[in-house]
Protein backbone atom coordinates (compact mmCIF):
# COMPACT_ATOMS: atom_id res chain seq x y z
CA UNK A 1 0.00 0.00 0.00
CA UNK A 2 2.62 2.46 0.96
CA UNK A 3 4.58 1.37 -2.87
CA UNK A 4 1.20 2.63 -3.94
CA UNK A 5 1.10 5.86 -2.28
CA UNK A 6 4.65 6.30 -3.46
CA UNK A 7 4.81 5.72 -7.09
CA UNK A 8 0.92 7.71 -7.07
CA UNK A 9 2.67 10.51 -5.34
CA UNK A 10 6.33 11.04 -7.41
CA UNK A 11 3.85 10.27 -10.74
CA UNK A 12 1.88 13.61 -9.55
CA UNK A 13 5.00 15.73 -8.73
CA UNK A 14 6.25 14.81 -12.42
CA UNK A 15 3.29 15.46 -13.97
CA UNK A 16 3.56 18.93 -12.14
CA UNK A 17 6.89 19.24 -13.13
CA UNK A 18 6.84 18.15 -16.60
CA UNK A 19 5.64 21.92 -18.00
CA UNK A 20 8.36 24.15 -15.61
CA UNK A 21 10.78 22.19 -16.79
CA UNK A 22 9.75 22.56 -20.54
CA UNK A 23 8.78 26.14 -20.63
CA UNK A 24 12.18 27.06 -19.18
CA UNK A 25 14.05 25.13 -21.53
CA UNK A 26 12.41 26.77 -24.59
CA UNK A 27 12.28 30.53 -23.43
CA UNK A 28 15.06 32.89 -22.85
CA UNK A 29 17.45 30.93 -24.71
CA UNK A 30 19.00 34.69 -26.44
CA UNK A 31 19.62 35.44 -22.92
CA UNK A 32 23.42 37.30 -23.08
CA UNK A 33 23.35 37.86 -19.28
CA UNK A 34 21.39 36.84 -16.01
CA UNK A 35 21.01 40.87 -15.26
CA UNK A 36 19.06 41.58 -18.42
CA UNK A 37 17.18 38.27 -17.59
CA UNK A 38 16.22 39.64 -14.27
CA UNK A 39 15.64 43.43 -15.74
CA UNK A 40 13.21 41.79 -18.39
CA UNK A 41 11.02 39.64 -15.97
CA UNK A 42 10.98 42.98 -13.40
CA UNK A 43 9.57 44.68 -16.15
CA UNK A 44 6.94 41.94 -17.30
CA UNK A 45 6.22 41.58 -13.13
CA UNK A 46 5.25 45.55 -13.25
CA UNK A 47 3.30 44.99 -16.05
CA UNK A 48 1.47 42.52 -14.77
CA UNK A 49 0.89 44.10 -11.36
CA UNK A 50 -0.29 47.19 -12.86
CA UNK A 51 -3.14 45.49 -15.08
CA UNK A 52 -4.03 42.89 -12.37
CA UNK A 53 -5.05 45.99 -10.31
CA UNK A 54 -6.96 48.00 -13.09
CA UNK A 55 -10.71 46.72 -13.16
CA UNK A 56 -11.09 47.45 -16.08
CA UNK A 57 -8.48 45.30 -17.99
CA UNK A 58 -8.73 41.74 -17.70
CA UNK A 59 -5.33 40.79 -16.67
CA UNK A 60 -6.08 37.06 -17.29
CA UNK A 61 -6.09 37.44 -20.70
CA UNK A 62 -3.26 38.98 -21.71
CA UNK A 63 -0.16 37.67 -21.94
CA UNK A 64 2.95 40.16 -21.59
CA UNK A 65 6.91 39.46 -23.07
CA UNK A 66 9.45 41.41 -22.45
CA UNK A 67 13.29 41.45 -24.44
CA UNK A 68 16.37 42.60 -23.80
CA UNK A 69 16.29 45.69 -25.36
CA UNK A 70 12.87 46.80 -23.15
CA UNK A 71 10.29 46.06 -26.01
CA UNK A 72 7.30 44.48 -24.46
CA UNK A 73 4.69 42.28 -26.76
CA UNK A 74 1.27 42.04 -25.45
CA UNK A 75 -0.90 39.60 -26.85
CA UNK A 76 -4.40 36.93 -25.96
CA UNK A 77 -7.91 39.48 -25.64
CA UNK A 78 -9.68 41.66 -24.36
CA UNK A 79 -13.65 42.90 -24.47
CA UNK A 80 -13.05 46.00 -26.22
CA UNK A 81 -10.88 48.64 -28.18
CA UNK A 82 -10.85 50.43 -24.57
CA UNK A 83 -9.39 47.57 -22.95
CA UNK A 84 -6.58 47.57 -25.46
CA UNK A 85 -5.65 50.95 -25.02
CA UNK A 86 -5.55 50.83 -21.78
CA UNK A 87 -3.34 47.80 -21.70
CA UNK A 88 -1.04 49.38 -24.05
CA UNK A 89 -0.91 52.91 -21.99
CA UNK A 90 0.00 50.44 -18.75
CA UNK A 91 2.74 49.19 -20.22
CA UNK A 92 4.20 52.01 -21.70
CA UNK A 93 3.92 53.52 -18.79
CA UNK A 94 6.57 50.93 -16.98
CA UNK A 95 10.19 52.44 -16.21
CA UNK A 96 12.37 50.58 -19.01
CA UNK A 97 10.11 49.54 -21.37
CA UNK A 98 11.59 51.15 -24.64
CA UNK A 99 8.49 49.73 -26.96
CA UNK A 100 5.15 48.20 -27.13
CA UNK A 101 4.08 45.70 -29.73
CA UNK A 102 0.43 45.36 -29.17
CA UNK A 103 -1.04 41.93 -30.59
CA UNK A 104 -4.52 41.80 -28.32
CA UNK A 105 -7.35 41.04 -30.28
CA UNK A 106 -11.27 42.30 -29.46
CA UNK A 107 -13.02 39.02 -27.96
CA UNK A 108 -15.78 37.83 -30.09
CA UNK A 109 -18.85 36.48 -27.93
Amino acid sequence: MKTIKLVASLFMIGTLLTPVMGYSADKDTDRSSVGEFVEDSVITSKIKAKLAAEKDVSALHIKVDTDKNGVVVLSGTAKSQAEIDKAHKIAHSVDGVTKVINHIKIKKD
